[in-house]
């Protein structure tokens, strides 16, 4: 079959040519029109329980993760010149498209008591900056002002005197392109601020922390190409010494490049920081086709110095064992196709299909070009007889022939102390996470948990099943028991809710007195129940409909607590926060349930953890399939895993020990080094049968030729691997940078395992009983006229003719 492949494509290079190049205009043209994905609630699948009741919760009382935080905690912010900068900035946010409402000291208001029509008012605490005429006549105010206790811990901090400004989003523009404009025009507003009050400005929330992220991704994915690309190019010049060689896989990779993201388009999918990543990654992994494909097309021609054969050789005899490497490194990728989560289907879908594309570009597209240059000159064979990689050949071989049981004895030793260092790990991940601790965004996070304790959205909702069923004493009391019992919570700030506007009723209803801010006794109700029932003033009833439902049915209270990582977050509502909703509301007939985007963040995190665990599962079960059709030996696959899974446990065992947490970001590296990986292991195995049957099962002998023949690939293709993706340390994002070393150095590990523990085991434990067919399924590097006939008719007129002296540039 490879033979008529092989013929196909050079027979027909111009079509080939010109097919390649429309399906690349037309995928660079859809390219153009990709997005960048804004959406970062996609963990969690649709119909899971928490996801369903969390939309339902949002369509009755409106997003949690739409308000954007801006804290200052500055003396000179009461300066009177100051406080009326400070009323410019917020009057200027407001102006912005994009911006519901905003929230802040200027324009806080009071509730009084309006005895003429029995119900109570607004009123602005602070008059426009034309009426604010003295310094006298503005801490008059603030003092009035840090007496509303409703907005204690909320707009102002009373121990501290720091300042919170809220801003409500439009939810539209959150998930469009319109908030990375807004989120600018906000933060070049609060610097106008600072130059002129000298007063810094911190922000954050989840619409400023996402606008940051997706502004990095888009601008990363350029840099980590280009790195990688660089890391590439001088590496394959450095093995060949050609330019030619670099030109053309470089080409290749550009054209798989541009299908991966016109891809991309055409599912209608959107670019997340996986799908970010994705091109460089297949800068790095598409390399190794060309360089198993460019070693071996060297290494025919100088065996019989004819080019139409060479490259006709390289299609027929590697064809096959680079389908499968390639299968392998898809498999890697597409499990997580089978997850249960958007992002990581999204990603493995495009990615696999990507890596299927880049071997069918390399083996039609390598050949056609260097079927339009000149042969190879001996400088360019050059490298096939290089010393020092000669040396390490010989050493590798010497290590695999006279100290197999030293071998074992170390690989014993490694896996006991990689196991010791694997129970380490922990599962943690942060929801404002992958960011450098020195980041602007960790930086103001760090700002509102010491002034507000935090910022992150958690919601308690309160059913009581029956109309107006909120507003029983009952229900009130049971709800204030709960809210008093989180004040000793170390990482909960001051709840909102219905609670609070009835206590601050109070104090109105006693002139403004923060002594009698509580919720009123037995004999109060009537009298101030009766005021709010009066009807509420246009922005007191808009603040009520936020609070509870329009039947009086629900309630909720909104918590903000500290971004401490998953693993105390979910403690804190499993172990603190549902023990104690459970001793402070006794009625059965009230359902009291925990919502919000921390939730739903928590549960992210398990699906995600989950989903990955279970991709390796079914990468290791779809690879030993796909080995078990390629070689038929349970013996060589289990070879073959072992010595492909010791280098995961390896860098499992380096994350225990260096505190690496596992999580969403870096937990692909498993699934992901695996897959690339184990085409080594393919290589190495495909050419062994080969020998074996040369030899006369002669395992040593087998080995050892083996060892020698693809070890030089094998290296070649790891030390790209291994720096291609360690340019991804460049990277702000942790995750990314954590993804890039541990999978370079699982690869790095692999490499030598493949090398050393692979060959040992086959002398330990190879096997002589393989049938023949086996053999010209894997046909490779040997000479395959073992069974079929080896002077295939050449076509000469698939090579251009040059002019004696002519050379490959």
């Amino acid at each position: 079959m490879w033979n008529k492949i092989a013929h196909i494509i050079l027979r027909n290079r111009i079509l080939f040519l010109v097919s390649i190049g429309l399906i690349t205009a037309f995928m660079g043209y859809q390219a153009q029109f990709a997005e960048m994905s804004y959406d970062f609630t996609s963990a969690v699948p649709k119909d899971d329980p928490d996801m369903v009741y969390f939309n339902r919760f949002k369509k009755q009382f409106g997003e949690d993760g739409t308000i954007l935080a801006i804290g200052l905690k500055d003396e000179k912010v009461y300066q009177l010149n100051n406080f009326k900068q400070l009323r410019i900035l917020t009057d200027s946010f407001k102006k912005l498209k994009g911006v519901n409402e905003v929230v802040a000291l200027p324009q806080m208001q009071y509730l009084y008591k309006d005895t003429l029509s029995k119900r109570f008012q607004t009123r602005a605490i602070f008059p426009d900056n034309a009426a604010l005429e003295s310094q006298v006549q503005l801490d008059t105010l603030i003092e009035f002002a840090q007496n509303q206790k409703f907005y204690d811990g909320i707009l102002f901090n009373s121990q501290n005197k720091a300042v919170s400004i809220l801003v409500s989003i439009d939810k539209n523009v959150l998930e469009s392109a319109g908030r990375q404009r807004l989120i600018k025009d906000i933060q070049a507003l609060g610097g106008e601020f600072t130059q002129k009050t000298g007063v810094d400005v911190h922000y954050a929330g989840i619409p400023f922390v996402r606008s940051i992220v997706a502004g990095q991704v888009a601008s990363e994915l350029k840099i980590l190409l280009i790195l990688s690309g660089i890391a590439t190019a001088v590496i394959l010049f450095v093995f060949f010494g050609s330019f030619v060689a670099v030109i053309f896989p470089m080409i290749i990779i550009g054209i798989v490049v541009v299908w991966s993201v016109g891809m991309i388009q055409l599912f209608g999918f959107k670019i997340t920081i996986l799908m970010g990543l994705l091109p460089p990654i297949l800068v790095v992994i598409g390399i190794p086709n060309c360089v198993y494909l460019l070693n071996k097309y060297h290494q025919e021609y100088r065996h019989h110095q004819n080019q139409a054969k060479a490259l006709h050789r390289i299609i027929r005899k590697i064809g096959v064992v680079t389908l499968m490497t390639n299968m392998t490194t898809s498999i890697g990728f597409a499990v997580f196709f089978f997850m249960d989560n958007k992002n990581l289907s999204d990603f493995g879908l495009v990615s696999s299909l990507s890596i299927v594309a880049t071997f069918l570009v390399s083996i039609i597209l390598l050949p056609i070009f260097y079927s339009l240059v000149p042969p190879p000159t001996a400088k360019q064979l050059k490298h096939l007889d290089r010393k020092p990689l000669n040396y390490a050949l010989d050493w590798l071989n010497v290590i695999v022939f006279k100290y197999r049981r030293f071998t074992y004895a170390f690989v014993l030793l490694i896996v006991v102390v990689s196991f010791i260092g694997f129970l380490r790990i922990e599962v943690i991940s942060f929801m404002v996470d992958n960011l450098p601790d020195d980041s602007l965004p960790k930086r103001d996070l760090a700002f509102f948990e010491e002034n507000f304790t935090g910022v992150m959205p958690l919601e308690i909702l309160i059913n009581t099943h029956r109309k107006k069923g909120i507003m029983t004493g009952n229900t009130l009391d049971q709800a204030e028991q709960f809210m008093k019992s989180l004040k000793d919570v170390e990482w909960v700030a001051q709840p909102v809710s219905l609670l609070a506007l009835i206590k601050a009723s109070r104090q109105a209803f006693y002139n403004n007195d923060p002594t009698y801010y509580a919720l009123p006794d037995k004999r109060e109700r009537p009298f101030i129940l009766r005021y709010l029932q009066g009807g509420q003033d246009s922005t007191n009833q808009s603040f009520l409909n936020t609070l509870v439902d329009s039947t009086g049915q629900r309630m909720r209270i909104s918590l903000k607590v500290k971004d401490v990582g998953s693993s105390k977050l979910d403690s804190l509502v499993d172990k603190v926060i549902r023990p104690k909703i459970t001793e402070s509301f006794k009625d059965k007939r009230l359902e009291v349930s925990v919502t919000g985007t921390t939730l739903i963040f928590l549960r992210g995190n398990d699906y995600l953890v989950k989903s990955i665990k279970n991709s390796l599962l079914l990468a290791v079960i779809l690879i030993s399939g796909l080995m078990a059709l390629l070689f038929g030996s349970f013996r060589m696959i289990v070879i073959s895993i072992i010595s492909n899974l010791l280098p995961l446990l390896i860098t499992a065992g380096l994350m225990g020990y260096f505190g690496i947490y596992l999580k969403p970001s870096n937990a692909l590296v498993f699934s992901i080094a695996f897959g690339i990986a184990i085409d080594d292991s393919i290589h190495f195995l495909a050419r062994y049968r080969q020998e074996l049957f040369l030899r006369n099962y002669a395992i040593t002998e087998a080995v050892s030729v083996s060892l020698r023949e693809t070890g030089t690939g094998m290296i070649y293709t790891s030390v790209i691997l291994f720096f291609g993706f360690i340019v991804f340390a460049y990277s702000t994002f942790d995750g990314t940078v954590a993804l890039g070393v541990l999978t370079s150095a699982t690869l790095l590990c692999a490499m030598i395992s493949n090398l050393v523990l692979l060959p040992s085991l086959l002398i330990t434990f190879g096997s002589k009983k393989y049938r023949r067919s086996q053999i010209q399924l894997i046909d490779y590097y040997g000479e395959s006229a073992i069974f079929e006939e080896d002077d295939e008719e050449i076509d000469l007129g698939l090579i251009r003719v040059h002019k004696e002296g002519e050379n490959e540039s």
